[in-house]
């Protein structure tokens, strides 16, 4: 299973992401794509396989991948403080690829019934879902 892993800003989400599978999937090939080196780097640290960083990769990896995993706003155009481009919003919601979205209210996109989960709690739900995919 090819698994596209996309993050913005430090990279944080994507670098739990990213060791998160490689725990409890290891056989999964993980590519990282930050929208900046700081992204590219932590998904790097947490045990990606591949990583690029900005928006060709997220285009090129989008193609490419059978999963994409990342925080919502990776299908919204200029989200995570403009670091989505229109082209990778776009590039993300047609992929051919099942799409794994974390509902992060941040930037000025909220989403209803989010209140009060935790990271944790949100990263055990995205395991859960790639381990029902693989079957």
């Amino acid at each position: 299973m090819n698994i596209l892993v996309i993050d913005a800003q430090g990279g944080g989400i994507g670098r739990q992401v990213v060791a998160a599978i490689h725990k409890n999937i290891p056989h999964a090939v993980i590519t990282a794509a930050g929208t900046n080196t700081a992204a590219t780097a932590a998904m790097m640290k947490a045990g990606a396989d591949n990583a690029a960083t900005g928006e060709n990769a997220v285009i090129v990896g989008a193609r490419k991948a059978d999963v994409i995993i990342g925080p919502i706003g990776i299908v919204i155009a200029d989200s995570l403080f403009g670091e989505i481009t229109p082209a990778m919003a776009t590039a993300v919601g047609q992929s051919n690829a099942k799409r794994i979205l974390i509902p992060v209210n941040h930037c000025d996109n909220i989403v209803a019934g989010t209140q009060g989960l935790t990271t944790k709690s949100l990263l055990e739900e995205v395991i859960s879902i790639l381990q029902h995919t693989e079957k």
